[in-house]
This record gives structure tokens, C-alpha cells and sequence, in this order.
């Protein structure tokens, strides 16, 4: 199978998104070979000049879209997302999360209009209409997205939010709780890839989803990789959010794994203690409610460095260490 890795320039809501995608290819054809996950991951805020190699190759769009290839597979797809707007160093995501505040931090987290399903599946699709036209060229011959159907499967959805990133996986759960529950042919699938983490290639061509209730559907994996705020906010500490998401899971919603990756540097901050107490409420939540689910929901905590006292390298070295299986 083919790949190619690059970094996009991509136009959602009249700002522009730079996006590294690494994406599976059919050989020798002009067209996109339809991966068995998306993966997404949805960066932090920014860190420059720390002089620091570890920090700066982990800064590396590229370089963590070829890493989580290497990590989840493959067969996938991987888009790695920047913040659109920065405040100075501080990523803002207003398109997905509209209650932030100039510096990214969220006042509340609301599934009113469904803002981050609705934009990430617009913004996938203006990905996949930019990644054309710089592999392909532009031609107008159709290609394999393009000719995807409802009826055909949808790949399942991972989704990795590292820091700040974390914000748009919180925004996504409480979209998720209030998402109507679709039934589609690959159901048995999804809940057979969230008890054991397997994936399995898709039989039909779509590339993406096609909607909002299908990208929510299409959700297998949320994965926390040592997020954090400088306010609270950093998990998702609502009840009715995570009883919903139950309910879903017994009304027939396909499976999800949630997994809290975190070091000492978010979760031992004593200046800001709030990190671990909404990282343990959250936990605390999750686990009740996969007992009401016999196995369709699934809930991991991996601690990373945790002999080793906090600093800013950890922060970013747990993408390099990350166990996702």
C-alpha cells in the first residue's frame, strides 16, 4: 500500500487550517485507498525556542502524523490539526468550541448546533479536496471519496487530543451524548473493535464521513494525551454528559475506549491541583457507567514518567511513548 505525508493549508470558515495528513494510497492509481480508522489528533498550544531536540522533533506536525501511523497502523488515515487562530502561544478553537475565551479556554461545553461535529467533518472534506489537488493534480477525473455513499461503510473514527487538544475531545463527548444513535451494517464491527482494539479493512470506499451524526457514530476511540488548562475544564466532569453516552451505548450505539494518558507534569501540578481532581472525576464517572454496558465501554489510565519529576520534555515525549493499544 501507498502513503503520502504532507502538510495541508486548508480553508474552513474564511481562516485557514494547517493540517499534516499522512494517507493511504492504492498503488500505482490515482485514487485514495479507504483506510480502516481515521485518526485525528488535535494539537495544544504552541511551545517555540525551548532549544530543547526532544521538544522541537515532537513540535514536528509531520513527524508525529508519520509516528501515530507507525503506533495505530498502516491502514489508517492520520490528519494532525493545528488551532486555526493563536492568541500569542495559546491555540484557540473557537470553530469547535464558541464559549472560549482569547486564550482557548472553554466557559462551557455545549452540544447547541453540534459547532466541532458539524466543522471537523467540513474541514475533513476540505482536507481531502486539498490533498487532490496537490498529489493528483487537477484533473477532473473522480476519485474513490467522492463517489462514497451513506450506504457504504464508514471508518471508524480515533481521536487524540494532546493539552489544550484535549478541549475539542470534551466538546466532541457532550456532542456525542446528545447524537441520535445511527444503525448501520458495520455496527458488530465497532463494538467488536472497542472490546479488543482491532480494525478491520473496510468493504466499501468511503474515506470519510459524510455527515455530523455519521462522524459521531463513526467514534471509537477518545484518547487524552496529558491535557490540561490553566482554568478548569481540562475533562469532562458532567454527569448527565456521561449518562447519555451510556444510554446511547445501551440503545445500540456502537462501542467506545476512552484512555487518560497523562505525566506528572499535568497530573501532579500542585499549582493547579484542579488537573488531577477533573481527571479523577472523570475516571471515577467513566468506570460506573461501563457497568451498565457489559464491556461496550471501555476505560484505560496510563501513567507516563511517573518516577521522574515534572518538566516540559515529558509533556511532549508521552506522544513518542504512547501505548494505544
Amino acid at each position: 500500500m501507498d502513503r503520502w505525508t504532507g502538510i495541508l493549508k486548508v480553508p474552513l470558515y474564511a481562516k485557514y487550517y494547517r493540517v499534516a495528513a499522512s494517507l493511504s494510497l492504492l498503488p500505482s492509481s490515482k485514487s485514495f485507498s479507504a483506510p480502516a480508522a481515521n485518526v485525528i489528533f488535535f494539537n495544544g498550544d504552541k511551545i517555540e525556542g525551548t532549544g530543547n531536540p526532544v521538544i522541537e522533533k515532537l513540535s514536528d506536525q509531520q513527524k508525529i502524523a508519520e509516528l501515530l501511523v507507525s503506533k495505530f497502523g498502516n491502514s489508517i488515515n492520520c490528519w494532525f490539526v493545528d488551532a486555526p487562530v493563536f492568541n500569542g502561544p495559546f491555540a484557540v478553537y473557537k470553530d469547535f468550541i464558541p464559549s472560549v475565551n482569547e486564550y482557548g479556554e472553554p466557559k462551557v461545553y455545549d452540544a447547541d448546533g453540534f459547532p466541532a461535529s458539524s466543522s471537523i467533518v467540513l474541514l475533513l472534506w476540505n482536507c481531502l479536496k486539498e490533498a487532490k489537488s496537490v498529489i493528483f493534480g487537477k484533473q477532473k477525473e473522480t476519485y474513490q471519496a467522492e463517489v462514497s455513499t451513506s450506504s457504504s461503510s464508514t471508518p471508524r473514527t480515533l481521536l487524540l487530543g494532546f493539552s489544550k487538544g484535549g478541549t475539542v475531545l470534551n466538546q466532541l463527548v457532550t456532542e456525542l451524548s446528545f447524537a441520535p444513535v445511527q444503525f448501520t451494517e458495520d455496527v458488530s464491527l465497532a463494538n467488536k473493535n472497542a472490546t479488543n482494539g482491532g480494525f478491520a479493512p473496510q468493504p466499501q470506499d468511503q474515506i470519510i464521513p459524510n455527515s455530523k451524526d455519521g462522524f459521531l457514530n463513526s467514534i471509537a476511540e477518545f484518547h487524552y494525551v496529558d491535557v490540561g488548562l490553566n482554568t478548569e475544564g481540562a475533562y469532562v466532569t458532567n454527569q448527565d454528559v456521561i449518562n447519555r453516552i451510556s444510554e446511547r451505548l445501551v440503545q445500540g450505539a456502537p462501542g467506545i475506549r476512552f484512555f487518560l494518558h497523562g505525566t506528572p507534569r499535568q497530573w501532579f501540578d500542585r499549582d493547579r491541583i484542579w488537573i488531577r481532581k477533573e481527571k479523577d472525576e472523570f475516571f471515577r464517572l467513566l468506570k460506573e457507567a461501563t457497568r451498565k454496558n457489559m464491556g461496550k465501554l471501555y476505560i484505560r489510565e496510563r501513567l507516563y514518567f511517573g518516577n521522574k519529576l515534572p518538566d516540559l520534555q515529558m509533556h511532549f515525549e508521552i506522544i513518542e511513548h504512547l501505548d494505544v493499544s
